[in-house]
């Protein structure tokens, strides 16, 4: 199954620079780690905010919410879900794109 996940992060109080250096660092070689592991393919920041919006693939909300809470921002996030499927203009974009040959 396919997520669309929105998440805002919201950390409390004033951060020392390190500390807050160090959780970031975490977070993204943790969300590398998802990548390479297939259960995270994409991810977008949302402009001006600590926010982003990702496609997750997993087995069941309860495999999501296991993924979700492997996040070392975890407990500062605050997530809605959604899941998600393929709409049809992106089925016959797809089929259109291959009955066209490369350019060459």
């Amino acid at each position: 199954m396919l997520f669309m996940v929105k998440i805002v992060v919201r950390l409390p109080g004033d951060w020392q620079k390190e500390r807050l250096h160090n959780l970031v660092q975490a977070e993204t070689a943790r969300g590398v780690q998802l990548m390479k592991e297939g259960k995270l393919h994409r991810i977008y920041r949302i402009v001006g905010q600590r926010a982003n919006f990702s496609i997750w693939e997993a087995a069941s909300g309860e495999e999501l919410h296991a993924t979700l809470s492997s996040l070392p921002m975890h407990a500062y996030m605050e997530v809605e879900v959604h899941p998600i499927i393929k709409h049809p203009t992106t089925e016959a974009w797809e089929a259109a794109s291959q009955a066209i040959p490369p350019a060459s």
